[in-house]
């Protein structure tokens, strides 16, 4: 059993906000501005990847050219791949290039900087440009520091993508720290710039035997109500009902269950006996001419059963219940009384579902069609309610159809993604920021980076697999539908803000994603486990199993003082000596009565209870614990025990437990 706080809930998420060396709520950077921090053991990028349309957009934007793309021209490079899809790419820049890029940092600082003796804008030599940034504060090779990142600017993109084919995601490092780089920078000369940098992975499809396609036959079990058969019946009925036919009924003849009727009614509220009449009923309760069709539940209760033998022409008084969901109030679960005139009746012939009848309803339909459409009709709309379980089966098999590595940067930015909408939520729920800061540093962001890694890598490989098979299975959503979306997701917005484009995106996205889902579940083996409710806390059951125990408990309690008194020796039955076994020890039993209300995964607990003494403690054990099928709560608190924040709570039934710190878990 575990208590903690829920400010230490909160806190515990909290932890995850930094990164080391970065602010976990600081703008990526724009691709190619190079990090001139040095690579070091357990360093993480300088920025995070947006999204690939994001990412390709920023491109666009950001990247330049220099004048005749010289500094493209006679660049070469060499790259080794790193795990977790990244490289660390060599360029050897040619001395043509370092000499415009160090000419195109002086030109550009010389706007800027203000040197005693030169007027603002001249042309100042280099030595002077560097001594006076030095002379302030600056890096004497800052100069040199600006035209390596004008290279690295120039010549990583066309390095990855046109040379090696690849799509950087992220910030770029140097190996080399900036300055060590630029010691070694000359203009007019080579030089090469090792960096790392992530690239977007490719998809890999693992080899899946005797399947037509790598993503068909996906496996995995989930639970779902079993098939609504009542609902089947009802719906087919009402299908049946439609098409009925009436026939003249013979003169004399008593109305039957199915027969078909016109009635004149006159309405009456019933008295205290529910049979004497009342004041007369509003005239939207009676009326004439009207039809009725004698089954069960389609009218107010009382109305079939007394039409139930009557003939035309006859007039009976019937008794009768307004419904409790009625929509006038007023008569709402009233009982009253009609006077009700058969005016004439019908013979009502309900059709059997044949080839004709099908045919009937549908062109081309048959009758096996016909109930095999209903039958899915009815089963999609049910699992409506377990689709989101469905999906989950499908993820988590889908994952690993996938051979991909994940980029760190993806792992970085999701990781802060999740906090920073955790901290929102912590903000609106009235925390301090104090209180949160307080647990933010590098190491506990890392220890959350690596609790949330596993979900976060299985959640990008599945939007790189549905992504994947929506393009070559030309998967398309219709406009129509995204502008429904869109629509009412404008409206939800009011006057609030609204960004069209990213949301038209995501709209677009997740639709395109279900249509995959629906997709691939034609073509799995998905096991469906079919339950007629979901299991919960029962709390009846709990009370009964809490009462049996307490009974037991007393029977036994009886049980060994009588054998305690049986087993005296009859001289020495001293009345004290007697009554000692009887009250000896009753209160440990009582202190049963906290199981009254148990946790669900302690149902079975009371009834195990039937030995007075207590089994030994066994020594803790090192748990695994599996993040991905925990809530959020719980999720929050083992994050807690790991981080060494909080500690296991003493089993509050133990005669050891000490409770005086209850009180601070009160909440």
């Amino acid at each position: 059993m575990f208590r903690v706080s829920k400010l230490a809930l909160a806190v515990c998420l909290a932890v995850a906000s930094v990164s080391p060396g970065a602010d976990a709520f600081a703008p990526a950077t724009s691709i190619g501005h190079v990090n001139t921090r040095a690579v070091t053991t357990g360093s993480s990028p300088a920025f995070v990847a947006q999204q690939q349309q994001q990412q390709q957009q920023q491109q666009q934007s950001t990247a330049f050219r220099m004048a005749e793309g010289s500094a493209v021209e006679g660049a070469t490079s060499t790259l080794v791949r790193k795990p977790d899809s990244a490289v660390e790419l060599t360029i050897t820049a040619p001395g043509s290039a370092t000499k415009a890029a160090y000419d195109k940092a002086i030109a550009e600082v010389s706007k800027q900087l203000s040197v005693p003796g030169f007027r603002k804008g001249a042309k100042i030599p280099p030595q002077v440009i560097e001594n006076t940034m030095a002379s302030r504060g600056g890096s004497k090779f800052a100069l040199r520091e600006q035209a390596i990142s004008t290279l690295i600017n120039e010549l990583i993109e066309p390095c990855l993508k046109d040379e090696h084919n690849l799509e950087p995601i992220g910030q770029p490092e140097l190996v080399l720290g900036a300055e060590e780089l630029a010691k070694r920078f000359e203009p007019g000369k080579p030089i090469d710039m090792a960096m790392k940098c992530d690239v977007w992975p490719d998809v890999k499809w693992e080899e899946v035997e005797g399947q037509e396609k790598p993503y068909f036959g996906l496996t995995g079990k989930y639970k779902r109500k079993p098939f609504n058969e009542a609902r089947f019946n009802k719906a087919l009925g009402d299908l049946k009902d439609k098409y009925a036919t009436l026939s003249d009924m013979e003169e004399g003849k008593a109305l039957e269950m199915g027969d078909a009727c016109v009635v004149n009614m006159v309405g009456y509220m019933a008295q205290e006996d529910g049979k004497t009449k009342g004041e007369p009923l509003p005239n939207a309760a009676s009326g004439d001419s009207v039809e009725v069709i004698l089954g069960d539940g389609r009218y107010m209760e009382g109305l079939v059963e007394g039409l139930i033998g009557a003939k035309v022409g006859e007039t009976r008084e019937i008794y009768v219940s307004f419904p409790e969901k009625l929509r006038d109030k007023t008569l709402a679960g009233k009982k009253a009384v009609f006077d009700v005139e058969v005016a004439s009746g019908s013979i009502r012939t309900v059709p059997e579902v044949t080839d004709e009848f099908a045919a009937i309803v549908r062109e081309g339909l048959t009758a096996e069609t016909l109930v095999s459409e209903l039958r899915k009709a009815i089963d999609e709309e049910d699992l409506k309610e377990f689709v989101e379980e469905r999906n989950k089966a499908l993820a988590k098999s889908l994952a690993e159809r996938l051979d991909c590595d994940v980029p760190d940067t993806i792992v970085t930015n999701q990781a802060r993604e999740k906090y920073s909408e955790m901290m929102t939520d912590f903000r609106d729920n009235g925390m301090a920021d104090e209180e949160i800061k307080k647990m933010i540093t590098p190491e506990n962001f890392l220890k959350y980076k690596d609790i949330e890694k596993p979900d976060i890598v299985r959640d990008f490989k599945v939007s790189m697999a549905t992504d994947e098979i929506a393009r070559l299975e030309g998967i398309e959503v219709p406009a129509n539908a995204v502008d429904e979306q869109m629509a009412n997701l404008r409206k939800e917005a009011g006057d609030g803000e609204f960004d069209e484009n990213r949301m038209r995106a995501s709209v677009e996205s997740t639709l395109q994603r279900r249509q995959v889902y629906d997709f691939l579940t034609e073509h799995s083996d998905l096991e469906v486990e079919y339950v007629d409710e979901e299991g919960g806390f029962d709390e009846n059951l709990m009370n009964q199993l809490a009462e049996e125990s307490l009974q037991r408990e007393k029977e036994l309690e009886e049980k060994q003082a009588a054998e305690a008194a049986a087993a005296a020796p009859e001289e020495a039955a001293e009345p004290v000596a007697v009554a000692e076994p009887v009250v000896a020890e009753p209160e440990p039993v009582v202190e049963a009565e906290p199981e009254l209300e148990p946790e669900p995964e302690d149902v079975e607990a009371p009834v195990a209870e039937e030995t007075p003494a207590p089994a030994p403690t066994p020594a803790p054990v090192a748990e695994e614990k599996d993040y991905g099928s925990m809530d959020l709560e719980d999720k929050a608190f083992n994050i807690l025990v790991d981080l060494g924040m909080v500690d296991k709570s003493p089993d509050p039934d133990s005669p050891d437990y000490d409770n005086s710190k209850d009180d601070e878990f009160a909440e």
